[in-house]
């Protein structure tokens, strides 16, 4: 699941104004993974985006590629 912590890493990385504050942790539970993204307070409304829509679709592509790795993923995105 290190892949899907880089994934979304490169992701974000892209997104934001200041790409050195992005921090992304894993938590390995049984049966899913919990992966955390924080970033600058500032870059928050770009990880978001507008209604969501961009946060939505972070989530899609994580959540696409962990059932090609037949895992299950959930993304949070931690103030």
């Amino acid at each position: 699941m290190a892949d899907m912590r880089d994934l979304v890493t490169f992701i974000a990385k892209a997104l934001v104004d200041r790409p050195d504050d992005v921090a992304v942790t894993e938590v390995v539970g049984e049966q899913t993974s919990v992966i955390e993204l924080r970033v600058a307070k500032d870059d928050m409304g770009k990880v978001i985006g507008k209604q969501g829509r961009t946060a939505k679709a972070i989530r899609t592509v994580v959540n696409a590629a962990a059932t090609k790795a037949r895992k299950r993923a959930v993304l949070e995105i931690i103030e």
